[in-house]
């Protein structure tokens, strides 16, 4: 596959890898990638929306990939949701860009949908896959989450510094293996799951052997190799930092405002397990130019199991609503 190669770019104290396709006069639309993912894990999405006009920006974020990100424990709160959106304001800085449409997956959404709360005068629209608007809780996040799952919760467990990495470093293409795999489970049948089989300790889950794995594997030796070198190169402490940072950002967002004030497309997928469309249930309340989604027969990992789907919903909203 033809993916672009990146450029750099000084943005918050860091060196950003950036890739981008298109028209440079194209309406701008920054692509932000989850966790364990790069701006690779748009592969599918860059070249449609490039030849639909639009400029397409995809950065590898803080801690990922060609982006460098400090290391060690004293420096956890860098990766905080200031730091994160301040990132992508410093990359349209950089690209002399003032407003943009901002597209996120997974960890990706969380950061363009508190970036709308942030920064609402560097927004166009914003697009959530798979992750919705999720309001302030009334509780911390992680206390809320231990509750509710369990110390072995995977969000739970990353929060003890070091250990995490230390067991998908020992053997990265095993763990990305694990990861990146269809559902195996339509949403269905995993509601009618037993509550310890629906903990999800995924580190837990990891040990098990590779034949016990839930559903088939996403993908090819190729891709493969490229998210390995990836996550060898850099390791996992940058992008697990996102995960230790929910108590910060919740203690930091008390009296924010709780409503996107620009277009919204909300994008589910309809057996993603870890953020199922009945978490964008409501969201009209907080977005109120709002327009929903569901694409069946998918996963969590929608850019990769449902391309076709993705960049044609995509690219009609975006057409639509900005021609």
């Amino acid at each position: 596959m033809n993916f672009p190669e990146p450029h750099y770019i000084e943005t918050n104290g860091i060196t950003m890898a950036v890739y981008e396709q298109g028209p440079k006069d194209g309406m701008p639309v920054v692509l932000c990638h989850g966790w364990p993912e790069l701006a690779y894990s748009w592969r599918h999405q860059i070249p449609a929306l490039a030849a639909a006009g639009f400029r397409v920006i995809a950065p590898d974020q803080r801690g990922y990939g060609n982006t460098g990100g400090p290391k060690g424990k004293e420096n956890v709160a860098l990766y905080d949701i200031e730091h994160l959106a301040g990132d992508l304001m410093g990359l349209l800085d950089a690209l002399g860009i003032g407003k943009a449409v901002f597209c996120g997956h997974d960890w990706g959404g969380i950061v363009v949908w508190q970036a709308a709360l942030l920064h609402p005068d560097r927004m166009k629209g914003v697009i959530g896959v798979n992750t919705p608007f999720i309001p302030r809780l009334t509780m911390d996040p992680i206390a809320a989450m231990r509750a509710v799952y369990g110390d072995d919760m995977y969000i739970v467990f990353f929060q003890k510094f070091g250990e995490a990495e230390k067991r998908l470093g020992a053997d990265t293409a095993r763990a990305l293996r694990f990861f990146y795999r269809r559902s195996g489970v339509t949403m269905k049948e995993w509601e009618a799951l037993p509550a310890e089989a629906k903990n999800l300790a995924f580190l837990e889950a990891l040990k098990s052997p590779e034949s016990e794995w839930r559903g088939k594997p996403l993908l090819n030796e190729e891709e493969l190799a490229y998210y390995t070198a990836a996550f060898d190169k850099t390791g996992w402490e940058g992008g697990i930092n996102w995960y230790r940072n929910f108590t910060r950002n919740w203690e930091k967002s008390e009296g924010l405002t709780q409503k996107v004030n620009v277009p919204g497309l909300m994008i589910s997928a309809a057996d993603d397990v870890v953020l199922s469309p009945a978490m964008a249930e409501g969201m009209e309340k907080y977005v109120p130019d709002l327009e929903k989604h569901i694409i069946p027969d998918c996963g969590h990992w929608t850019q990769a199991e449902q391309p076709e789907a993705l960049n044609a919903l995509m690219v009609d909203w975006l057409k639509r609503r900005f021609g």
